[in-house]
């Protein structure tokens, strides 16, 4: 006979089966589209779009997109309101916060020159 993830939550305990649901939760929250993100925040494709200075095309395909400029992203979580971290993470070590990437305001750097 098959075993069913309804079967199998069936025999946790009431405490045990809160804490999966509170953690499935919470690993959904963290799993976002960018339409999904801008929809939580109850904002309209219009509105995010003028706030970028583009149409609100341009917004319905950047939502579409799986490949996206850094900077764009970071423009587009900024028009909601938000800001954007980008996180390195490895199995040895704790997270580490990268900076300078895809930040525009700042100055672009030197490469060295070849001679």
């Amino acid at each position: 006979m098959t075993t069913t993830l309804e079967d199998k939550l069936k025999r946790l305990s009431p405490r045990r089966r809160e804490k999966v649901e509170r953690r499935a939760q919470q690993l959904v929250a963290e799993q976002m589209s960018l339409q999904q993100l801008r929809q939580a925040h109850k904002l309209t494709q219009v509105r995010v779009a003028k706030s970028l200075g583009i149409g609100q095309d341009s917004v319905a395909r950047l939502e579409r997109r799986s490949d996206i400029l850094l900077s764009t992203l970071r423009h587009y979580i900024e028009s909601m309101g938000g800001s954007l971290s980008l996180v390195a993470q490895f199995p040895d070590r704790d997270p580490v916060i990268l900076s300078g990437i895809g930040d525009s305001d700042d100055p672009p750097t030197k490469s060295p020159s070849r001679t």
